[in-house]
């Protein structure tokens, strides 16, 4: 094949993809009203292959949106409704002594509910830390171990949870080492006042039928590849490399707000998600290539939940998101002794 008909193949695929992006955004929106956003973010995390937490009041339709993409795809959907009193073994599964034909007994798997696809994880935050721990293995490897054997998962493997931040009574903060296992975190935010009267108008008539399946498992892992070939310049990789080392505060060039509101900032995975990010993005707009814009758009979602506040920054009620904003305010896409050039 000639660079000319590979690039042409290449473009092509871009093309696809995006016409195929739309089409599942459209089938989305035959059910979600609104929360575009939202919407963008969730595919994100599906086409650059990382997991997202959704967080939002209830009944915000965090766990209808994930019930309408799982049926979108035609993949397997599992959902763990998480409660102070679920165990490991009702997530990964375990082994069971079963009776065979000829009188013999033997142990054989079974599997919970996180042999997936699509694994909605609802009200993550209400499980204990050693229940939650049970997915931090299959989120990270792809695999769960059960008494000693190694089970892969079929891929795709997506993982959404959902959290509510409002209701503290009987919840446990996610740990940061599980935090960190998300690319994304997206807020869900209140429907305006249209996007409401749209809402009461479809969910109190008739019901409607299920959304239409649009993509399949090969389709999926066709895009996921294809998102790991969007090309990234070395320039936008210091960018983002710069972004994620001023979120640290002790480092010397750390914005003031930085030095102040965060007692840790991101690491090595949180630049690694900026950048997978940003490639969902230019491949979601059919584009071969990353901007600095697209780091800057994902730079929320992927480092909100990275960035630990310092007790000065959550007793002066800074959010991440502000860290986030100054960040992005200060650092500048090309390095300083490149801005000074041009300048001249």
């Amino acid at each position: 094949m000639t660079e000319a008909a590979g690039t042409g193949s290449f473009e092509a695929r871009l093309a696809l993809a995006r016409e195929a992006s739309a089409r599942l955004r459209d089938a989305i929106g035959q059910v979600i009203v609104g929360q575009n956003d939202v919407v963008d973010q969730t595919l994100w995390g599906l086409l650059a292959g990382g997991h997202v937490l959704l967080e939002g009041a209830p009944g915000l339709g965090k766990t209808l949106l994930v019930r309408t993409l799982a049926g979108c795809l035609d993949l397997k959907f599992s959902r763990i409704q998480f409660t102070p009193d679920l165990m490991p073994s009702d997530v990964t599964g375990t082994n069971i002594l079963v009776a065979a034909a000829d009188g013999g007994r033997h142990f054989s798997l079974h599997k919970g509910p996180i042999f997936g696809q699509v694994i909605l994880a609802d009200e993550i935050n209400r499980a204990t830390p050693k229940t939650q721990s049970a997915l931090l293995e299959a989120m990270a490897e792809h695999a769960c171990t059960i008494a000693g054997t190694r089970y892969p998962m079929e891929e795709p493997f997506f993982v959404l949870a959902t959290e509510n931040p409002i209701e503290m009574e009987g919840t446990y903060p996610l740990p940061e080492a599980q935090l960190d296992r998300f690319l994304l975190k997206v807020m869900v935010p209140s429907p305006s006042e249209d996007e409401m009267t749209e809402i009461l108008s479809r969910t109190t008539g008739r019901e409607r039928g299920a959304p239409a399946r649009v993509l399949d498992r090969d389709e999926v892992l066709g895009l996921r590849a294809l998102c790991r070939d969007v090309a990234v310049a070395e320039p936008v990789l210091r960018y983002a490399s710069r972004l994620v080392r001023a979120s640290d505060p002790a480092l010397a060039g750390a914005p003031d707000l930085v030095k102040r509101a965060l007692r840790f900032g991101a690491g090595v995975r949180g630049a690694q998600s900026l950048v997978l990010a940003a490639k969902a993005v230019a491949l979601l707009d059919g584009r071969a290539h990353v901007a600095f814009a697209d780091v800057q758009r994902v730079s929320k979602p992927v480092l909100r939940h990275r960035l630990i506040r310092s007790f000065e920054g959550e007793a002066d009620g800074i959010t991440t998101d502000q860290a986030v904003d100054a960040l992005i305010a200060a650092i500048p896409t090309r390095p300083e002794p490149v801005q000074q050039a041009i300048a001249r």
